[in-house]
């Protein structure tokens, strides 16, 4: 008995453990974030964000000088590309409404005056930016109007940078680019925590750390509990499209999660950071017998388990499918992208619920909900 109890709390302490690998004393303040370096100097502060795609070099780096202070007479050379701008920023362009969501969470609403991809906005303030023409209609993310962010004349434009990405007609036009690679970290936590860039950028560092902090303490609180729970439920996650099925990579912020919620996720021996494409015959083969399956999709209507088989026959073949156990989340009704980036520990209350309900027995699904 004493041996059986001994080897269950080295695995409760081993499962805890795994909820924040990365968490480290840096000096710099970041603790979980693996690429975003900040180093502070008596006159500017330095951020580097590190080359997701080329281990060890830098993407792009960063000098920040406060508005009401000279600019320094000397700055350290960069490796890469290099932008120096004034904080707090006052008026900037986002490719995303993540993370212009993020920026009116922190209050800073007013300071967007431009977005892309505005169909796809859910927040009230930006919906009300967007409805007054306070917040101009850029375009698409992946084909903006150049011309209209020149005449807009931000501080920064806010982009997600993509492996051999390029902006070059908004940098021939002298637009600093603030490249946000959060997407890319390999944790929840670690994508959450560049929101003290923006903390940086728009001079609320205290707001910034005083959130992460309280993000930190409920993603903990929540792995503590799946952690005590007795069984790990496998997981299957979304659909098929065409002739692939995109999952996340067992290395992605959302395969972490996964397991931080105790799922026992079937592709976490994919080693990718990011999205994974597998052949339908794959997921067919590894996922036909899942315990749980989550169904991420977009649409004016919620799907059913009558209209996924209509889709595609095979799906009522799934284990998940005849037992009932499949949960969507229609992303054109709850605000799961502009959310969870900064806010994991509230999908985590969702996944910790479905896979462990007696562990969060009265919680409410904020994002997933059980198919019809």
């Amino acid at each position: 008995m004493k041996f059986q109890t001994l080897c269950l709390l080295v695995l409760l302490l081993t499962a805890l453990t795994a909820c924040r690998p990365e968490a480290t004393d840096a000096p710099d303040g970041v603790t979980h974030a693996r690429l975003l370096h900040i180093e502070r100097a008596d006159s500017f502060t330095r951020v580097d964000v590190l080359d997701p795609w080329r281990a060890g070099s830098v993407l792009h780096t960063y000098i920040l000088v406060p508005r009401r202070q000279d600019l320094p007479t000397e700055i350290p050379a960069a490796t890469g590309k290099q932008t120096l701008l004034r904080t707090p920023l006052c008026r900037v362009v986002s490719f995303s409404s993540v993370h212009a969501s993020l920026l009116c969470d922190l209050g800073f609403q007013d300071a967007i005056t431009g977005l892309c991809d505005t169909a796809y906005a859910f927040h009230p303030k930006l919906r009300h930016a967007l409805e007054v023409h306070s917040a101009l209609n850029m375009g698409s993310s992946m084909a903006p109007d150049v011309e209209r962010i020149i005449m807009n004349t931000p501080d920064a434009v806010f982009v997600s940078p993509m492996e051999g990405s390029t902006y070059d007609a908004l940098e021939a036009a002298g637009v600093p680019l603030v490249e946000c690679a959060d997407y890319m970290e390999s944790t929840a936590l670690g994508r959450a925590e560049w929101m003290k860039f923006f903390g940086l950028l728009f001079d609320c560092e205290a707001l910034t750390d005083s959130l992460f902090d309280r993000v930190c303490t409920d993603y903990d609180s929540l792995c503590t509990a799946a952690a005590a729970a007795s069984t790990r439920p496998s997981l299957l996650c979304d659909g098929k499209q065409g002739a692939a099925w995109y999952v996340p990579g067992g290395a992605s912020y959302l395969g972490q999660l996964y397991a931080d919620a105790g799922a026992n996720y079937l592709f976490a021996n994919r080693k990718e950071s990011g999205s994974v494409t597998l052949s339908v015959e794959t997921v067919l083969a590894e996922g036909m017998n899942a315990d749980v399956w989550f169904v991420k999709y977009g649409a004016s209507a919620d799907i059913t388990y009558e209209s996924l088989a209509a889709d595609y026959a095979p799906y009522a073949q799934f284990a998940a499918w005849k037992a009932r156990h499949i949960y969507g989340c229609n992303t054109l009704r709850v605000p799961y992208y502009e959310e969870v980036p900064f806010r994991p520990d509230l999908l985590l209350r969702d996944v910790v619920h479905i896979l462990h309900p007696d562990v969060l027995p009265h919680h409410k699904l904020r994002y997933y909900t059980p198919l019809q």
